[in-house]
């Protein structure tokens, strides 16, 4: 009875292609407890430390392949890391530890690239379900509150 609209769908496409960004970033991290840890991580790296080496000690699943977080838009960080990570040059490793509420990252930016993100038409199926399962969740949440339960 209540179908999605095209206007509905392409709007949600939209905002998730504004999520994206135009840019995908492949980065390396080590996480730690500490800044005292970063700190020492980051001389290490500036007195000529391999990172790939130096990530092993990291304290997330990230450090067994040297802290390889793969391609990734920016949103799919906290916007800490991710802040911080746009403003890298490609190769570079930040000069400060970067607090978030996972602990104290060092981030290395390996590369950029154009963001890769499928044409409206490729994906409107599953933009449509998508959004056919968020209003029937809504429609039942509205039932639930009219409900009188005894």
């Amino acid at each position: 009875k209540n179908p999605v609209k095209d206007a509905e769908a392409k709007a949600e496409y939209d905002k998730y292609k504004a999520q994206m960004g135009d840019k995908e970033y492949h980065a390396r991290h080590i996480l730690v407890p500490t800044e005292e840890e970063a700190k020492a991580l980051i001389a290490k790296l500036k007195a000529g430390g391999k990172f790939e080496e130096l990530a092993k000690a990291g304290k997330d699943a990230s450090a067994a392949n040297g802290g390889d977080l793969d391609w990734a838009s920016p949103g799919n960080y906290v916007p800490e890391f991710s802040n911080a990570m746009v403003a890298l040059q490609k190769g570079a490793i930040t000069d400060t530890p970067v607090k978030t509420q996972y602990g104290y990252h060092v981030i290395k930016l390996e590369d950029t690239r154009p963001a890769k993100v499928p044409p409206f038409e490729e994906v409107k199926q599953q933009v449509n379900e998508s959004l056919q399962q968020r209003k029937l969740q809504a429609f039942r949440e509205e039932l639930m509150k009219k409900a009188k339960v005894q």
